[in-house]
């Protein structure tokens, strides 16, 4: 049989899944991703530094007019919609078979998707907040702020909610993204190379044997899945939870 019709098949007949994606998942929005050959980290960056570097707590600490201007020009898109792997995720819970989201992305859109159990693993750049008094501020204040954004009651710098390179994940998103993933019965994987720890990591924590994999091309991790599915995510998803609905589900 084959495989898109086998996963659409798991798909029907599970009801405890969970989803565990990455850039990919956001590139159909208009939302570059890192690693493949038009992604970030393969763009100049206009000077000497990397941009792992430039996305690390230390280049924050030492250069934040720096770090900002960086940030406004490859980490802010505020017209990016969700597209329809994000939708095909909503779905999929509304029918009461997608049990929890864990992502990678940083750009909030599952949740103006509509989704309501999203794990995000590495934090949320829709979200600031002052380093000194914890003042939480909307991305527009820090985003079109000229300079480092400050904050307006203590004067402290105003930094996103995203976890940096050398800093570590907060324990408790990381206790739930482990529990979701050891307790799903479906994973499926999608948009993510699984080459970044601690997040690639998680796979060890799913034991059962319908882990799914969705990706634009084989990964080096395409060994441990059950079923390989090559293309387009937002397509791929779509088309899949589109043929649950036709078949009655939902």
């Amino acid at each position: 049989m084959d495989t898109f019709y086998q996963v659409k098949q798991i798909l029907q007949d599970n009801d405890n899944i969970v989803f565990f994606g990455g850039a990919g998942v956001s590139t159909a929005s208009g939302i570059p991703d890192f690693r493949s050959a038009t992604g970030l980290y393969n763009r100049q960056t206009g000077n000497n530094y990397s941009p792992e570097y430039m996305l690390s707590h230390t280049f924050f600490m030492k250069h934040p007019e720096e770090f900002y201007r960086y940030l406004r020009n490859n980490l802010y898109y505020p017209d990016a919609k969700p597209n329809n792997a994000h939708k095909a995720l909503v779905k999929l819970e509304k029918m009461g078979k997608l049990k929890a989201i864990v992502t990678q992305n940083i750009d909030g859109l599952h949740q103006v998707a509509g989704s309501g159990n999203v794990i995000e693993f590495h934090g949320n750049s829709t979200k600031f907040y002052c380093m000194e008094c914890g003042k939480e501020y909307p991305s527009e204040y820090a985003y079109e702020t000229l300079g480092v954004p400050k904050c307006n009651e203590c004067g402290g710098i105003v930094r996103f909610d995203v976890v940096l390179y050398e800093e570590p994940i907060d324990q408790k998103v990381y206790s739930r993204a482990i529990e979701a993933i050891g307790k799903a019965d479906v994973l499926i994987v999608g948009g993510t190379s699984l080459v970044v720890y601690p997040a690639a990591g998680l796979l060890q924590y799913y034991k059962k044997d319908k882990l799914i994999l969705i990706n634009q091309e084989a990964t080096m991790t395409d060994n441990q899945g059950d079923y390989i599915l090559i293309g387009d995510i937002s397509k791929i998803l779509w088309d899949l939870v589109q043929e649950l609905c036709q078949g009655g589900v939902g």
